[in-house]
C-alpha cells in the first residue's frame, strides 16, 4: 500500500505547528519576564531583634532610579519617615530615619525596570527586641501620605500575559484541526 503524496505534507504541517506551539508555551524567557524581588532586608515576615536603620531590596532586573519608591508604614498605616531611594543596578536602599520600637511594620515598593514594566509588592516585618519596653511608632511624616491600596497589592508574577496564552492556545486548537482535516481529505484519497 502506497502513501498518498499529500500525506508526508499534512505531516509536517503537523510537526510544524506542534513545534510553534511548544515554542510558545515554553516557560518565559527574560522578553516576557517582569522583574521581581530578590531579596529583601528585613526579609519578608521576618522578626527582627533590633530595629533596623534601612530596608534594602534586590530585584533580579536593573531599576529605573527615577522611578523607584520605598515606603515604610506602622501597624496603624500610618507612613514613617526615610530617606530618598538610593538605587544601584537592581538593588534600592532608604534609610530609616525614625526609630522603631516593636511592632509591626510594612515595607511597600513600586519599581519600574529598565524595560519599563512597573512591579510593585508590599510585605511585613516584625520588630521585637527584648531590651525595649517601647510603645509602637506614632512618628508620623505630616507631609507624606500613606501608600495608595495600589502599593500594598501583592508582587506581580511576570511572565506572558494571560491574553497571550489563550490567543496561542486557540491558535494551536484551530492549526491541529486544520491539520486533521487536511491529514484525513488526505488519507482519503
Amino acid at each position: 500500500m502506497s502513501v498518498p503524496p499529500s500525506r508526508p505534507a499534512a505531516v509536517r504541517l503537523g510537526a510544524a505547528v506542534l513545534a510553534v506551539v511548544v515554542a510558545m508555551l515554553v516557560p518565559a524567557g527574560p522578553a516576557w519576564a517582569h522583574n521581581s524581588l530578590r531579596t529583601a532586608t528585613p526579609a519578608r515576615d521576618a522578626t527582627v531583634p533590633s530595629a533596623p536603620t534601612e530596608v534594602t531590596l534586590e530585584f533580579m532586573q536593573r531599576l529605573d532610579p527615577t522611578f523607584t519608591t520605598i515606603v515604610l508604614t506602622d501597624a496603624a498605616k500610618r507612613r514613617l519617615r526615610t530617606g530618598e531611594p538610593v538605587v544601584t543596578g537592581a538593588t534600592s536602599t532608604v534609610q530609616v530615619t525614625d526609630t522603631l520600637p516593636n511592632g509591626t511594620y510594612t515595607v511597600a515598593y513600586r519599581v519600574v525596570s529598565v524595560d519599563g514594566h512597573p512591579v510593585q509588592g508590599s510585605y511585613p516585618f516584625t520588630v521585637a527586641d527584648p531590651t525595649s519596653s517601647a510603645a509602637p511608632a506614632a512618628s508620623v511624616s505630616a507631609s507624606a501620605p500613606a501608600p495608595s491600596a495600589a502599593a500594598a497589592a501583592a508582587v506581580s508574577s511576570g511572565g506572558p500575559p494571560v491574553g497571550v496564552l489563550v490567543a496561542g492556545a486557540a491558535l494551536a486548537v484551530l492549526v491541529l484541526a486544520t491539520a486533521g482535516l487536511l491529514w484525513r481529505r488526505a488519507a482519503r484519497r
